[in-house]
């Protein structure tokens, strides 16, 4: 079962891939002249790190809707169970941040303002999807398990762990200002 699972999550990521990140950003780097660098400089350094970093966390969703959903993502196959582990403990949509620094990686790589607004254009289809569909088929299917989701997890920016946000002022406050402490900041 799971074989066929991850086969058909290969098939439709290998499209999603193959046509947003690939042939698409192709046609636009072709139509606007753009020719490779001739040399590997910082940008390009950049540029490939950030590219690699983000295709990395577009298939390690992939990989966690294929393992831990059950499915794929694909909207007409999607995940039989709400996927809250792996990149969606931290966000509510990491997949579409991961094609995004992709694509903003190739702009960087390349040095091209034109894929740069491509990248922004996918970005926001993204965003515009999410909102008008997924949110609203996944409030539908999860019901309040996916609320409750929503409630803890941002849809585009992480939290912090809360174990590394200050919860309280932690050093001794001096007496002068804590009328109740004495002198060396005990009650």
């Amino acid at each position: 079962m799971i074989g066929f699972i991850l086969a058909r999550a290969v098939t439709y990521g290998a499209l999603f891939v193959g046509v947003l990140l690939i042939y698409l950003p192709r046609i636009v780097l072709s139509r606007s002249g753009m020719v490779p660098p001739s040399s590997t400089g910082a940008l390009q350094i950049v540029g490939m790190s950030v590219g690699a970093c983000g295709a990395a966390l577009a298939l390690w969703c992939i990989g966690t809707f294929a393992f831990v959903g059950r499915g794929t993502p694909a909207p007409f196959d999607p995940p039989r169970r709400l996927v809250v582990r792996g990149p969606y403990r931290m966000l509510r949509n990491p997949m579409y941040i991961g094609a995004s620094l992709a694509l903003t990686g190739a702009a960087l790589f390349y040095p091209s303002l034109a894929l740069l607004a491509y990248a922004g254009l996918f970005l926001l289809a993204t965003h515009l999807f999410v909102i008008w569909y997924e949110e609203l088929t996944l409030k539908r299917t999860f019901r309040g398990e996916y609320e409750a989701y929503c409630r803890g997890v941002r849809r585009r920016l992480p939290r912090l762990p809360r174990s590394t946000v200050p919860t309280c002022y932690s050093a001794p406050l001096p007496a002068a200002s804590h009328p109740q402490l004495s002198p060396r900041g005990i009650p």
